[in-house]
């Protein structure tokens, strides 16, 4: 079934409904700027009075968390009242865009990196994209995993010089939930020519193999990189064909006409509503709920396969997209079988924790099972790092670090055998 028919565009009401989200907007970054300010003197004074009157209960600095807390909650009910009252909803019968129509951007960027030899590298520029909400998470512990998750692409990236960018910004309104990596990757292509590749990953994945070197050299000629297979896509027509929350899109003229023609089922509205409808009829074992990103690029390569397959590759040769439930309680048999580096099925590069939302709490898993598996992920993958200094996790379960090398005068003796920044790009 064709795809035409779901297009949109805001009304001028959305216009006058974004005028009053943006006024809100500055409001709440206000309010967070004065909450900023309030928390960091209170905390200043209880830290005074805690050192004056240390035999005392430390009552105030509860109230003071407490008060804290109150102004967050304040900032999301405004926020929550506020988006009810300026939702922008796309009406069938206007064209929604990603923004306005490149035909050239293949030629811009070669002018581009020939005025800018700066630039130029024996190889690909890559920038990695992730990021998360921009009001906090329902808990704390929410935010803890967050940080974790970044930690964790940080220490990747620095390893393989690949920059990095967390996004906490809706760039564009409508494209709201899964849909907003779409608008931002579009931006970042546009704004970062000097870079070939885009590799978008979401907030809730962890690299678990922190010396693998993405194999870019097999990926000439292709435009998209995706984990996937042929048979589940084409054969199947499953909507777990291929997985979307992690990817690389190389920055070019073909990946912004595909950016177009995927973020066609994404606005907020309509469109969504009648997109998922069409999808949960054209896909095996998709429930009926409004269309999201995933089940729209694989309707999108089933259904235009002679346009765009020809330039995306199905990645199953090793975890570039491994899901979590079955892997993590492999990871002391890793350990002791393997090693990190290998590239295959042996050791997971990345570990996908698909169905958990930490941030909210409501998920396909348990929020309690979902954090004990991440902070096994997350310390199988910071053992990698730690060892460079002599240092491991008591436990895959366990904050605390244990000495696994004694100190000595010469330590770069050990350089050699201990340091995990093996890859560098230049």
């Amino acid at each position: 079934m064709a795809t035409e028919g779901v297009s949109a565009s805001t009304t001028h009401g959305g216009r006058a409904g974004r005028r009053g989200h943006h006024g809100g907007q500055r409001s709440r970054n206000l309010k967070l700027t004065v909450l900023s300010g309030v928390v960091t003197l209170l905390i200043f004074r209880s830290t005074i009075d805690s050192s004056l009157h240390s035999s005392l209960p430390d009552i105030s600095t509860t109230n003071y968390v407490e008060e804290a807390n109150r102004f967050i909650a304040q900032i999301r009910s405004n926020e929550e009242a506020e988006d009810g009252s300026s939702t922008t909803l796309i009406t069938p019968n206007q064209a929604y865009t990603l923004g306005p129509k490149i035909t050239n951007w293949d030629g811009q960027r070669q002018v581009f990196l020939q005025q800018n030899p700066g630039f130029s590298s024996k190889n690909p520029r890559i920038m990695l994209v992730t990021g998360s909400r921009p009001t906090p998470c329902d808990s704390t512990i929410g935010d803890h995993y967050l940080l974790k998750s970044i930690k964790n692409k940080i220490d990747y990236c620095r390893l393989h010089s690949i920059e990095i960018v967390y996004n906490m910004a809706l760039f564009d309104e409508v494209m709201s939930g899964a849909w907003v990596k779409l608008p931002l990757i579009r931006k970042l292509m546009l704004s970062h020519p000097e870079m070939e590749w885009i590799w978008w990953m979401d907030s809730d994945a962890f690299f678990t193999d922190m010396l693998f070197e993405v194999p870019f050299h097999r990926y000439e000629g292709y435009n998209m990189v995706v984990h996937g297979y042929p048979n589940l896509l084409f054969d199947e027509k499953s909507w777990i064909a291929l997985n979307a929350g992690v990817f690389l899109l190389r920055n070019c003229q073909w990946s912004l006409d595909l950016l177009d023609a995927w973020a066609r089922m994404g606005p907020r509205g309509w469109d969504r509503d009648e997109a998922g409808r069409i999808l949960t009829e054209s896909l095996k074992g998709r429930p009926a709920f409004e269309a999201d990103d995933q089940s729209a690029l694989i309707y999108l390569l089933i259904s235009r396969r002679d346009e765009w397959m020809d330039r995306v590759f199905l990645e199953n040769s090793y975890y570039r997209h491994g899901h979590w439930v079955g892997l993590v309680d492999r990871y002391e048999e890793y350990e002791r079988k393997f090693r990190a580096g290998l590239r295959d099925e042996r050791w997971p590069f990345i570990t996908h924790f698909i169905g958990c939302k930490v941030c909210t709490g409501y998920g396909d898993y348990t929020l309690e099972s979902c954090l004990r598996n991440m902070e096994r992920a997350f310390n199988f993958a910071d053992d990698q790092m730690l060892e460079k200094y002599g240092l491991r996790y008591r436990g895959l379960s366990s904050p605390n670090v244990k000495r696994i090398r004694i100190e000595t005068s010469r330590p770069l003796e050990h350089t050699d055998k201990f340091n995990v920044s093996q890859t560098v790009y230049i």
